[in-house]
Formats: C-alpha cells, sequence, structure tokens
C-alpha cells in the first residue's frame, strides 16, 4: 500500500494578515495545551482507523511555532508512536520569521523536524506593514541563522508578489535576499484579493495591480530565480536542486494523505473528506464527505502545475489508456499558442500558460 502525507494543521495566530482568508484565531495558553491534547487523542484514533505508512510530515497553519517547541515536540511524538513513519520522512513545520527569540531550533532538529517554512513575504518593512504582518525584515535574518545554527539544512522563505506599492527593484532585492541567504527553497504567490479579507473588505482604499501588471511581477520573479539557481518544480515554487518540498509533490501527483485539524482535508482510500473549520466538530473529530478523488480530470489539472507537467507513461500506467487524440490535438495547439511544451514523453505548461492555467486546462480536460 502506498506511503501518504500527513497534514497537521495548527490554527492559531496572534493575529490576522491583511490577505488571510485561512481559518486561524488567537488563544490562550490554556488553549493551545487543550488543543494539542485533542490533536494528540485525534491522531492516535485515525492511526487506527488509516493503518498507512507516513512519508512525510507538514505541520501548517496558521502559526504552528506558536505552539512553542515542547507542544510541537509532543506532537510529532505522538505520530511517531501510533504511525510507521519512514525513517527518511521530511518533517516540515511553518514557523514565525521572529520564531528565534521564543523556539529551541536545536530541540525541534534532534526531535525530527527537518525542515522548516518561514512565512518571510518581504525584505521590506513597509510592505510588510502594508501586509499587517508583525514581523520585520532583521526578524528573519535571527530565525535563519538560529535554524542553521541549530543544524537545518531544508529552510524554505514565503515570498509576495505584487504587493500594492511593490516595485520590481523591490521584488528583485527580496528574491535575491533568499539566495544570500542560501535558504534551499521558495515560494513566490501573487498576492490574492480574497472576500473575508481586511484587503477586499477595504480594497476601495487600496490600489491592487492587473492582471497584466500581476503578470509582469510573475515573469520577472520566475527569471530571476532560474538566475539566482533555483528551478521552477511547479508554478509558485523554486528550489535548489534536490530540495522540492516533498509533501507538496504528493498533492501535486495526486497521492493520498491525511489532514488532521479543523479545516484540514484528507484524500485516503479514493475519498475526499475534510474537517469543518470547529473545534467542536474537530474535537468531537466529525469530518464531512466531499467525494471521490483521483479521477483522470484531476490527475492532469495537478501534474500541469509542475514544471515537469503531465507524463504520459504515467497516466497510461494509472488509468489504463492511453489519451485521446482531442486531447493531443488540443495539446498541440497550446503549444502552437505558447502556451505550453509538447514532447513524445510530456505535456507541460510554459510560463505564460501558468499564467492562465485555469484556461488553458479547462480547455484540455473537455478534450478529454
Amino acid at each position: 500500500m502506498q506511503d501518504i502525507g500527513l497534514y497537521i494543521h495548527i490554527p492559531f495566530c496572534d493575529g490576522k494578515c491583511n490577505y488571510c482568508s485561512f481559518f486561524s484565531v488567537y488563544q490562550s495558553e490554556a488553549a493551545l495545551d487543550e488543543y494539542t491534547d485533542n490533536l494528540k487523542r485525534i491522531i492516535a484514533l485515525r492511526s487506527e482507523e488509516t493503518k498507512r505508512r507516513i512519508a512525510t510530515v507538514y505541520f501548517g497553519g496558521g502559526t504552528p511555532s506558536l505552539l512553542g517547541h515542547g507542544r510541537l515536540i509532543d506532537i510529532l511524538d505522538t505520530i511517531k508512536a501510533h504511525f510507521d513513519t519512514r525513517p527518511d520522512a521530511e518533517v516540515t513545520v511553518e514557523v514565525n520569521p521572529s520564531s528565534a527569540a521564543s523556539l529551541d531550533f536545536a530541540a525541534l532538529k534532534s526531535s525530527g523536524f527537518n525542515r522548516l517554512s518561514i512565512g518571510m513575504q518581504s525584505v521590506h518593512d513597509s510592505e510588510l506593514e502594508l501586509l499587517g504582518r508583525r514581523h520585520r525584515a532583521k526578524d528573519v535574518d535571527f530565525t535563519v541563522e538560529a535554524a542553521r545554527a541549530a543544524g537545518f539544512d531544508n529552510i524554505s522563505l514565503d515570498v509576495m508578489l505584487a504587493i500594492p506599492g511593490q516595485t520590481e527593484d523591490s521584488l528583485l532585492s527580496t528574491l535575491e535576499y533568499c539566495a544570500d541567504t542560501g535558504v534551499e527553497h521558495v515560494s513566490a504567490y501573487i498576492l490574492k484579493v480574497e472576500e473575508g479579507t481586511r484587503f477586499y473588505n477595504d480594497r476601495a482604499s487600496y490600489r491592487f495591480f492587473d492582471d497584466d501588471e500581476q503578470a509582469a511581477f510573475y515573469e520577472l520573479a520566475v527569471r530571476r530565480m532560474a538566475e539566482l539557481g533555483y528551478k521552477q518544480y511547479e508554478v509558485s515554487n523554486f528550489s535548489l536542486p534536490g530540495y522540492e518540498s516533498r509533501h507538496n509533490m504528493i498533492y501535486w501527483h495526486d497521492e493520498e494523505y491525511l489532514g488532521i485539524g479543523p479545516s484540514a482535508h484528507s484524500f485516503i482510500d479514493g475519498k475526499r473528506f475534510f474537517y469543518p473549520s470547529s473545534f467542536k466538530s474537530f474535537y468531537e473529530d466529525k469530518t464531512e464527505y466531499e467525494g471521490p478523488g483521483g479521477e483522470k480530470e484531476e490527475y492532469i489539472m495537478l501534474a500541469l502545475r509542475l514544471s515537469e507537467g503531465l507524463v504520459f507513461d504515467r497516466c497510461r500506467e494509472r488509468y489504463g489508456e492511453a489519451l485521446s487524440e482531442s486531447f493531443m490535438k488540443a495539446a498541440e495547439e497550446m503549444q502552437t499558442n505558447g502556451l505550453a511544451n509538447l514532447s513524445a514523453s510530456s505535456l507541460s505548461l510554459t510560463v505564460k500558460g501558468y499564467l492562465v492555467s485555469n484556461s488553458v486546462i479547462a480547455y484540455l480536460i473537455e478534450r478529454l
């Protein structure tokens, strides 16, 4: 039976960023203890039902580092006690850029955490302030240095593209900072103004970039990251060779994973389900069924997020049939229009294709 990824959701933050639509709350120390105890209990329950080996563990949020290293280690120890976890499992925790002041990185490393994801977004304090971030650029320096001193050799930084007021020069300096620190991975996301966020509610007060301007920032980021030695392996992700996120590759290869925590989603035994965004529902271990997963349409959509693209032999092996002539003809059209690269073995999107990927993928899937 295939190994799976395990996602642990930590729904706590010390404040809400202006762009954030994720489920997260501010809580007391007592509430953090209560959540940790319930999380450990449900991890044990899910292990009895799932009975699958764990290849990757990802602590996401929210801000998982708010739990502190003691609780994080306790949760990871619980996972190892109840799940068959691979000795070489990738274990990631998202941390606040100012975590150097509160986390014992050496303790985290010795307990089995081996990858950090730091929510930097920018190295310019004016851009961080506009985003509603509580840290400043100097905090990232201290945290990366502390993590390196503790032995972490797999660190990712998040970068936000098309922040109101951002310039090409300010974005370039943020990207160049990533390379200067030597981090192994960078995730670069275009700012999306979503309903329910502060940006959306107060959108008349800001001058957000239009689609063409966002595309220019994205193309600049892709080009500069390549020059700095980072390979784009997914639409928003770049890494030094061998440092692709193994956990996220599980998602993009449409493989199965288990999510535990309020709002966490799972794909197990061909079924998709999730915990509602509610502590009460989570503590009662109530999930809701989403539907089947792993259909060919879904597989193609996720594969085309990757730079390797849709590998035809893998698709044929998984679904027992070749892609239709109409699909291949549509792929040829995409290549002619500069939106895709088509070879005898695979189909992948170009940078231009990534920018309109929803339309391109919908066009292709209609012709399966």
